[in-house]
């Protein structure tokens, strides 16, 4: 019986498949398409330049060894290199390979290796080591889960990270995407996680990235013309680590190809870490299909550290320096800086920097000088229940009344502004700040926005309103 392209190479990926590891199978084997099987030479179809470079460049010998046992030591192996279109379009083409001017293929003896490859196979991504099959996973080991102190603040988040570092692609918390204000730790958390699975699984490949370098990276990918290749290379990552996710708004190129990337590796059981300013309900100009998928996994909120919270993230840096300080000085910063955590260290570190240049003791008066002078030197995040006692003595009522169910008209008009300054000074979600307020859902804050929008425009009294609260909070 003639042996057909086909029985040849399903031979061929029968030995391949038990001589290496099943993820690597899956990723690098399957995909290839046997052709043709001319002149005891196979031809197989490859996705992409930098698909047929990895074979090439780790996967030779076993190539040579399963085709010169089907086919002799005569054996070449040709390679087409078809892929889709760069900008989306789905008729494939074959790409040509400068050697030739007639053929679109290359042809290779199976036991010479290809030293003198074109100069457009190349390695399209820009960390260092992926020839080498390591990528550098762009982790900080200062991000750990040691140094992450947990609270109610962020419990919810810190518990699911560390069930997603022990099992990463194997949780329900598939995407994991972690979202709150500024200098709350979603960056550290992110990191913890990777940092964590690397130490537990050093096989894995964990990469971490901002969404903005991943943006440019993806414009560089079109300009080259090599979007295929920059997509395969984000689908062979075991654990994706995308900080600020919501830098993706309106970028409507950079969420298609992030989409494509994010079903391959949810579909793979690979995992997906995100971070965010804002919760998926918040996200404006993106995409519904991608915001569908970010839902699919959990939504962790890191809110403000309590005051308890606040005083063991001081004592723990202060250990973590060796620096000792009186308890009464630390709770007096943990009193009176409220906003985030890096606003808290950063003070604690002036504290010892200013005792330590000018030889001066650590006294409570020093103390309260330098959290004067950082609190007045630091922008002032507004919190939800300042904007709610702020509204409630414009208007001359209490805050339970603010917050009650009645539907006085002039008490759901407060209400509705309350919520309409929280949205705009502070980075919680909507559902977070319907919950501070009356125990609503995210849908009446939105409503309450609106609200506020068109009475602005139409109504004078009301408008006026919207202008005095804002010189209050702003002051």
């Amino acid at each position: 019986m003639s042996k057909t392209a086909q029985s040849v190479w399903n031979n061929c990926l029968e030995f391949i498949k038990d001589n290496i590891q099943p993820q690597a199978y899956k990723t690098w084997f399957e995909p290839i398409v046997a052709v043709k099987l001319t002149d005891n030479a196979l031809s197989i179809q490859v996705p992409s330049k930098f698909f047929y470079e990895w074979l090439e460049e780790h996967y030779v010998k076993i190539l040579k060894v399963s085709l010169t046992k089907e086919l002799g030591d005569t054996a070449k192996l040709v390679y087409i290199i078809k892929m889709e279109n760069t900008y989306g379009n789905k008729q494939p083409f074959t790409e040509k390979i400068p050697s030739s001017n007639r053929t679109a293929v290359k042809s290779q003896d199976v036991d010479i290796p290809l030293n003198n490859k074109s100069p457009e196979l190349k390695n399209p991504f820009v960390i260092p080591g992926i020839r080498n099959v390591k990528i550098e996973s762009q982790l900080n080991p200062n991000y750990s889960f040691e140094n992450f102190l947990e609270g109610d603040s962020n419990r919810l988040a810190r518990s699911a990270g560390l069930a997603v570092a022990a099992k990463p692609g194997g949780t329900s918390f598939n995407p994991l995407l972690i979202f709150g204000g500024v200098g709350l730790g979603k960056t550290h958390l992110a990191h913890a996680i990777g940092v964590d699975i690397k130490d537990k699984y050093p096989e894995k490949t964990v990469l971490y990235i901002s969404a903005e370098k991943f943006t440019q990276q993806y414009i560089e990918s079109v300009k080259k013309n090599n979007r295929n290749d920059f997509i395969h290379f984000y689908q062979i990552i075991d654990v994706l680590i995308i900080d600020d996710v919501q830098f993706f708004s309106g970028k409507s190129g950079t969420q298609d190809v992030f989409f494509h990337i994010f079903n391959h590796l949810h579909q793979n059981g690979k995992q997906v870490v995100l971070t965010s300013d804002k919760a998926p309900v918040d996200m404006q100009d993106i995409e519904q299909r991608l915001l569908s998928r970010f839902k699919w996994g959990l939504s962790a909120e890191l809110q403000h550290p309590d005051f308890e919270t606040r005083v063991s993230i001081l004592k723990n840096k202060l250990y973590r320096d060796g620096v000792e300080m009186p308890n009464d000085i630390i709770e007096y910063v943990a009193k009176n800086i409220k906003t985030n955590v890096r606003e808290l260290e950063g003070a604690i570190i002036s504290l010892i920097a200013q005792s330590s240049f000018n030889k001066k003791e650590i006294t409570l008066d020093l103390a309260k000088q330098i959290v004067e002078k950082f609190v007045k030197n630091t922008k002032r995040e507004v919190s939800i229940d300042y904007i709610q006692k702020v509204v409630s003595d414009y208007f001359q009522m209490d805050i339970d009344t603010l917050q009650s169910k009645t539907r006085k008209r002039h008490i759901v008009q407060a209400r509705q502004l309350a919520m309409f300054f929280a949205k705009k000074f502070t980075k919680a979600s909507l559902a977070s700040i319907g919950s501070q307020i009356g125990k609503r859902d995210h849908a009446t804050v939105l409503h309450a926005c609106k609200t506020v929008d068109n009475l602005s425009s139409t109504d004078k009294q009301f408008r006026k309103y919207v202008e005095d609260i804002t010189k209050k909070l702003s002051v």
